[in-house]
């Protein structure tokens, strides 16, 4: 029976913003606080991601989804995103996958990757929206393309099994190659193990196209660093 490999990377986790932890340090909470209160958008997300994680402050979901959502309808991508997620995982207020695709699909819209990302999520499997791969395709290609890792391992497995898109070994072992560069720890074992079970489905000549592709999207999407990771929730 062929190998069939599963879209195995969940909802990602909330976004973090290069600033939070400098901003931390640079003024007070007291300080940041009062920028929030004032309607700063950057400050409500700042303080819903230190509440979401316990950074400066006791660790607080309710309030984290507080700043978070008047971040969120002042239009900010980020805070959107994580509004999602919380939904999406019942942090700080009741599961509500409708919810979770709305503001998905808010950030989704302003090119956010990881919402993106999530939204594919959704439509593969079929969560307050009918199930349908070729959107989840759609979804994750462009996560993918901004190099967004996971996405471009799911991106592989929609290849590999013909799921939204034609089979095609090739372009499946390129997305699995390049997920594979980009991941950590056991995850990029994962995109290394898929890549090279598929390799094993190729000819010479198939092998060497798939590099040949991966190496050209590398070179036309240099890699900027990625924000710090939230803590572990």
């Amino acid at each position: 029976m062929p190998q069939r490999w599963t879209t195995c990377f969940a909802v990602a986790v909330l976004v973090a913003a290069t600033a939070v932890v400098g901003t931390a340090q640079q003024e007070s909470i007291e300080d940041l606080r009062a920028r929030a209160e004032q309607g700063d958008a950057a400050a409500q997300y700042n303080l819903g991601w230190m509440y979401a994680n316990g950074v400066g402050v006791p660790e607080d979901d309710v309030e984290a989804m507080r700043w978070y959502r008047l971040a969120a309808d002042q239009g900010d991508a980020r805070a959107q995103c994580n509004l999602g997620i919380m939904y999406d995982t019942g942090e700080g207020v009741p599961q509500d996958h409708a919810e979770a695709l709305r503001w998905y699909r808010l950030a989704a819209d302003q090119g956010t990757a990881r919402a993106q990302f999530n939204l594919g999520l959704m439509y593969a499997n079929g969560l307050s929206v009918p199930q349908d791969d070729v959107e989840a395709v759609r979804w994750y290609r462009l996560a993918a393309d901004q190099g967004y890792s996971e996405a471009q391992f799911n991106l592989g497995a929609t290849y590999a099994n013909g799921h939204g898109v034609l089979q095609d070994d090739v372009q499946a072992y390129m997305w699995f190659n390049l997920a594979a560069s980009r991941l950590t720890g056991t995850k990029r074992e994962e995109g290394a193990k898929a890549r090279d079970q598929i390799a094993s489905r190729l000819t010479p000549d198939q092998r060497a196209e798939a590099q040949r592709l991966a190496r050209e999207w590398d070179e036309a999407n240099p890699r900027e660093p990625e924000p710090p990771s939230p803590l572990n929730r």
